[in-house]
């Protein structure tokens, strides 16, 4: 037995499964704190289906709060950005490029030294092992609690960024270190700047994860808990804590995941349908296709592993309006709101789920208090709906072919149409909380994005290399050995480069190993 999470923007959902089994389901509404949502959740869920809590063996979490609070400029604690990289890397310094806003809501400390190397991995100049001391002692006089450091080529050696560490735990060991080789691929700004992010969001990644073991302990469950990551798969709560940064966009991976489980589709297009925002994504062998472009966070490119989401303003709790002769829908919404606001629930404010019901669509809440909408609001905000969510889905498609469409979210009420582009609409069982479906069912991955010269490996070799590398990376991060296999395969060659350069990106993912001295380390 374990329980699935997903926090979203509106609705925290909770799922209770037995191996590959839903036992049962509930929504609650998303709170201002996260965890007294995932505490009203987690405890109707066991309301609802009588479960003995001594049952449960583990609990996975998708939340937004991480990339919400990044969003918004909330809760950042400023980092020192330590950059290992003079005298080539004085053109372009840290941060640059960033809004004004977020700049001065980082209050980030900056620091170059010397050091860094070339593509092919021989150094630029010696690491400033002196400079990074001071820096350091620095840090620590300034009460910062977090660093994060990045180094020219380090996805190529990483042994600067992990001696830059080394160094700071000596000098000042209450400073939490991002290594960018940790979080990031190649290209050395948005690397940096994944880590910049990372550091400034570990304070807060400690405290929510603490909050979390909190809200389950009050209900008397104490098991491992995990977290979902933005490619589909799970790491600790101790390395979610470390790394908070990888939870950006795991809501829809979530949600595509357990699409792909609940449709038994494992080549289609998923849209997951909420209260706010319409997020539609392509599935390639049961996985979310991986976004190929640098992803843009509050007006910061960076280059960490994304899925490839298109995400349009149109959900569940749209407020619709009648302005000038015409409809339009959002982009606002009442969001968490909803039960309260939407007209079918008492309230006043127009929304698509109004309309919804209106239309004949849905049957939810009292659907005589919009039995009174004028035929032709209905029917503009119902073209209108279909319009955006069209739009999408011809967005984020790349073949000419037509695929299936799985619908899921609780907005999925929205669509009754046929949707130009795809063969046929599966709406699942379950399909309301197929996001923390995917939380719960999830596995472990490893990952290498790593430039070789095949001229010295050879191109056997080198992929040899970087599987086992994956493998290994996968393993460690908690999955059963027997079960990991390379899902993914990236070879790009570096025409501009020397000796037979080629980027070798590989994946490994496994099911996530059962065994205690594992559910240990997630509870750290």
């Amino acid at each position: 037995m374990r329980i699935g999470i997903d926090v979203g923007g509106t609705n925290t959902d909770a799922v209770l499964m037995d191996g590959r089994s839903v036992v049962g389901a509930v929504k609650a509404s998303t709170t201002g704190d996260v965890s007294s949502g995932i505490f009203e959740a987690v405890r109707s869920l066991i309301d609802a289906t009588a479960i003995d809590v001594a049952q449960i063996r583990s609990v996975m979490i998708g939340t937004t709060h991480f990339v919400n609070a990044f969003v918004e400029r909330k809760n950042l604690r400023p980092p020192m950005i330590l950059r290992i990289g003079l005298p080539a890397g004085r053109g372009v310094p840290p941060t640059s490029g960033w809004p004004a806003d977020l700049r001065a809501a980082m209050r980030a400390h900056v620091v170059q030294v010397e050091g860094g190397f070339q593509f092919n991995g021989a150094p630029i100049l010696p690491l400033d092992e002196r400079a990074i001391a001071e820096a350091a002692r620095q840090a620590r006089d300034a009460g910062l609690s977090a660093v994060a450091i990045s180094c020219i080529f380090s996805h190529v050696d990483d042994s600067m960024e992990h001696r830059a560490r080394d160094i700071f735990a000596q000098e000042a060991p209450d400073i939490a270190a991002t290594l960018s080789s940790e979080v990031g691929r190649v290209g050395m700004l948005e690397r940096e700047n994944a880590a910049i992010i990372n550091a400034s969001l570990v304070d807060m990644g400690q405290k929510v994860m603490m909050a979390f073991q909190s809200a389950l302990a009050q209900l008397d469950i104490h098991v491992p808990i995990f977290v979902s990551q933005n490619d589909g798969t799970l790491m600790s709560a101790e390395n979610a804590a470390r790394f908070p940064v990888f939870t950006f966009a795991s809501g829809p991976t979530n949600s595509m995941r357990g699409a792909a489980y609940l449709s038994g589709r494992r080549d289609a297009i998923v849209a997951d349908i909420g209260g706010t925002t319409t997020d539609a994504g392509v599935l390639v062998k049961g996985f979310p296709r991986e976004a190929s472009l640098a992803a843009d966070f509050g007006g910061v490119r960076t280059n960490f592993r994304m899925p490839d989401v298109v995400s349009v303003g149109l959900g569940g709790g749209s407020i619709v309006r009648r302005t000038g002769g015409a409809t339009t829908i959002g982009p606002d919404s009442v969001g968490y709101r909803l039960m309260r606001e939407a007209m079918v629930f008492g309230g006043e404010t127009l929304t698509t789920t109004d309309i919804a019901v209106a239309a004949g669509y849905a049957d939810v809440g009292e659907p005589g208090r919009v039995r009174g909408l004028p035929a032709e609001v209905v029917k503009e905000a119902l073209a209108a709906m279909h319009a955006q969510f069209n739009d999408a889905i011809d967005r984020i498609k790349s073949e000419a072919a037509d695929i299936p469409l799985v619908l899921v979210g609780g907005g999925s009420i929205l669509i009754s149409e046929k949707i130009p582009g795809t063969t046929e609409t599966i709406v699942p069982t379950n399909a309301s909380v197929a996001n923390a479906i995917g939380a719960s069912i999830a596995q472990v991955s490893g990952e290498i994005d790593r430039v070789f010269l095949y001229a010295d490996h050879g191109r056997e070799g080198a992929l040899a290399e970087a599987r086992a590398e994956a493998t290994r990376r996968a393993i460690e991060a908690g999955a059963t050995a027997d079960t990991v296999e390379v899902v993914d395969v990236l070879e790009l060659n570096l025409t501009s480069m020397p000796g037979d350069a080629v980027r070798l990106r590989v994946r490994a993912v496994g099911d996530l190993a059962s065994t205690q001295s594992q559910g240990d380390r997630a509870c750290n």
